[in-house]
């Protein structure tokens, strides 16, 4: 008999899974160890890489998605060890996970069902891995949100346990389903999952059962996996939000059904608390909306005020408020339309261009509504005022509060975890690639006897035992970690020590084909250049750039064009500040652009724009002799460009000249 039979179910997250087994068959040594992976129908090529990679797996394949709980009973079925653990692809477990549970559960003999400490990718605690039954009090708490409010209040937050010390042992309601541990015997007695339950609410109704039953369900902090958590929902087409709040009303009427009043009250809260998940959920779109509502019927009444005079007395009272409000809520209408209002963005230059078609509706029913069109110029002073404000107040919370950057978690400095010949190939790699931009600045060795070696190009800064010092020092914003160089447990321990720091870490698969990291994949082998979408080639990106390049370049040309001239003339030498303003004048008649590639609009024959008086390649810290890392700035550029990436670029080019030239 296997001591340890591991079911993982897998839907469509191949390179999770991968990484996952590795780090299982790591963590089994010295153990008899069963896994079995129940595929749920993927089409991600999970099948033929596990038949590949891990021919000693028992893989049950599936015909159709049947939900994660009937898929583990398939698993369950097939089981002969003397523990059982089901454990989600998306998760790494550390070396001695394995034997410190077993260890607990002979030295616990009460102990039927066991979950350890869970990390998130940044190493903070999973809430999820120990929590308690969604009980009257204990729901009303969470959905009123007493429970954030009170973290440590043993009263308010019984919903996660926020109160108990995340470093200590104890029995709990429930722990995750990502990581759920049980004697065989658990098993024979009580069954396996629910069917019913799709998704979700299947781990609380087993720890609930197991606990009828007359076993205990322990959180036990003395091992950890790291968990990325929702993988396999998002290469789906499920609503989980739905799902996960039919799976709480679906417990609470197999559970309390014996209480009417508990009953309604319960899937009353549920509810409530599905309703706030949603608002929560598009928080930003929506709060982005009513502002632009705000600001545009302030705009309106502030263009009434302007433009109010002996001949025209303003707007009738008869029709106020409502003069103001519905074009303000056509014109919010309009910016949906033009997808300004995504869940995790906001657009400066989709705001910008709703608001150009917008004045031309409503310039259009002021013209065809007669009774309506009070006057157009009302319209045009309020949509100027909307211009300068909507830009504003985006830009504003870019800026100073970091809300609404899509590519805020793209391009940084890195570091490799290892210095060996793994390493090397993975921070060769990391170089070349171009679909995503890595500064590999130098590599991190397990001890000081490295450190200042040269390993080829790359440079060994520092060790795992200072890598915090070094991330700080090098203003470090990925850490990836060489699998084959670096244990699990060195792994998790570096992560834990970083989770307060803003880093992404990642960890390279066995054949260095990919990254798995903050709940994202990322390829490293180059794609066909001619399958990516390039923001640079799109009508709208090019209009406004090109409005924008106008725009910027007039102003200049009549503020301080005339002004820099005359200084240059005299000066013996240019600053750099200097030369790109006296460019100007090539960027107002579209020969160049403010930012674009150095030497040419195209890398082999794909365009990656005008040429630019800054870019990546003057505000990014690179190999200046490597012509295939600015290859890479460039087109990651192409790629990615809008407005907001040209003012942040143009903001940094500005910084380093001033800097410059206080030097």
């Amino acid at each position: 008999m296997p001591d340890i039979s591991v079911i993982i179910v897998n839907y469509n997250v191949k390179e999770f899974l991968l990484n996952s087994l590795e780090s299982v068959f790591k963590a089994a040594h010295g153990l008899e160890i069963e896994v079995i992976v129940v595929d749920n129908a993927s089409e991600d090529g999970s099948v033929e890489a596990l038949g590949r990679e891990y021919p000693q797996v028992l893989l049950i394949r599936n015909e159709k998605n049947i939900g994660f709980g009937r898929a583990n009973n398939i698993g369950l079925e097939r089981a002969t060890g003397k523990y059982i653990l089901l454990l989600n692809p998306d998760t790494i477990v550390r070396e001695d996970t394995f034997v410190k549970m077993i260890d607990f559960f002979n030295s616990h003999p009460d102990a039927g069902m066991a979950g350890c400490k869970v990390l998130n990718p940044d190493g903070t605690l999973q809430l999820a891995c120990r929590r308690s039954f969604p009980g009257l009090w204990t729901s009303f708490t969470k959905v009123t949100g007493l429970s954030t409010l009170f973290p440590k209040s043993k009263l308010f937050a019984k919903y996660n346990l926020t109160y108990l010390d995340e470093n200590q042992t104890y029995e709990v309601d429930s722990v995750s389903g990502s990581f759920m541990m049980f004697r065989r015997e658990v098993y024979k007695k009580v069954g396996g999952f629910d069917d019913r339950f799709f998704m979700y609410g299947e781990d609380l109704d087993l720890c609930y059962r197991v606990q009828k039953a007359g076993y205990k369900v322990y959180y036990f902090h003395e091992t950890e996996i790291i968990h990325y958590k929702g993988e396999s929902t998002k290469r789906s087409s499920l609503d989980e939000t739905k799902i996960f709040y039919d799976a709480m009303k679906l417990f609470v009427k197999k559970h309390f059904s014996s209480s009417f009043l508990i009953e309604f009250i319960l899937k009353f809260a549920i509810s409530i608390r599905r309703g706030l998940a949603f608002l929560n959920l598009y928080k930003l779109p929506i709060l982005a909306a009513v502002a632009d509502v705000l600001i545009f019927a302030l705009s309106l009444l502030a263009a009434e005020s302007i433009y109010r005079n002996q001949h025209w007395l303003g707007f009738p009272e008869k029709v106020k408020p409502w003069i103001y409000i519905v074009p303000a809520i056509l014109q919010m209408f309009v910016s949906a339309l033009f997808g300004t209002y995504k869940k995790n963005l906001l657009s400066v230059a989709r705001s910008l261009a709703s608001l150009l078609f917008g004045v031309i509706i409503l310039s259009a029913i002021t013209f065809f509504f007669k009774q309506y069109g009070y006057s157009r110029a009302v319209v045009l002073i309020a949509y100027s005022f909307a211009i300068i404000l909507f830009s504003f107040w985006r830009i504003v919370a870019k800026l100073f509060f970091k809300i609404g950057i899509s590519f805020e978690d793209r391009a940084g400095n890195t570091i490799v975890v290892g210095t060996g010949e793994t390493a090397l190939n993975l921070a060769k790699k990391l170089k070349a690639n171009f679909t995503d931009i890595y500064y590999v600045v130098g590599l991190i060795g397990k001890t000081f006897r490295e450190v200042g070696v040269k390993k080829e190009s790359f440079e060994v800064l520092g060790s795992i035992k200072n890598i915090d010092k070094i991330i700080k020092e090098r203003k470090i914003r990925k850490v990836i970690f060489s699998s084959e160089e670096i244990t699990f447990n060195e792994m998790f321990n570096i992560v834990a020590s970083l989770q307060k720091e803003n880093i992404s870490f990642l960890f390279s698969g066995a054949r260095l084909d990919y990254l798995v990291g903050k709940s994202s994949v990322t390829m490293l082998d180059d794609i066909p250049l001619l399958k990516v979408n390039y923001n640079i080639s799109s009508f709208l990106h090019r209009t406004l750039k090109r409005s924008f390049d106008l725009t910027l370049s007039s102003l200049i040309l009549l503020l301080f064009y005339t002004f820099i001239y005359l200084i240059s003339r005299v000066r013996a030498k240019r600053s750099e500040f200097e030369q790109f303003v006296l460019s100007t004048p090539q960027v107002f008649t579209g020969k160049k652009s403010f930012v674009g590639p150095r030497k040419s609009s195209y890398y082999n024959s794909l365009y990656i724009g005008k040429i630019g008086l800054t870019g990546y390649w003057y505000t990014e810290i690179y190999d200046r002799n490597d012509s295939r890392e600015e290859d890479k700035l460039n087109i990651y550029y192409a790629r990615n460009q809008n407005i907001w990436l040209d003012l942040e670029i143009l903001g940094k080019t500005f910084s380093k000249m001033f800097i410059k030239s206080e030097k």
